[in-house]
């Protein structure tokens, strides 16, 4: 399961999507479809939908459509920060600080 979603994609987008999916049961949406309701750019959109494909929220059909897996309650995919680096404080600073 993907957790962490790519550079550039907003856990406020992936949420808006993921809304829409949980409002309109058995809705299925081609990208194209996708990119028009949600104002997206292609690239964008793919991705989107592809991490909530690899988080079981969504599925991809046979003809290029993506709905919901199940109809059940799903919980928002858990979002993961990428990680970073720790900026370690210089224990002078602290002193002169206080």
């Amino acid at each position: 399961m993907a957790s962490h979603p790519p550079v550039g994609i907003t856990e406020q987008m992936l949420h808006r999507i993921y809304s829409e999916y949980l409002e309109m049961p058995g809705m299925r949406l081609t990208r194209q479809q996708a990119q028009r309701l949600w104002g997206l750019d292609e690239q964008t959109c793919t991705q989107s939908l592809e991490f909530l494909v690899d988080a079981g929220f969504l599925v991809r059909t046979n003809v290029d459509t993506y709905g919901r897996l199940t109809d059940g309650a799903t919980p928002f995919p858990r979002l993961r920060m990428a990680p970073g680096r720790l900026r370690q404080e210089d224990p002078h600073r602290r002193a002169q600080a206080s």
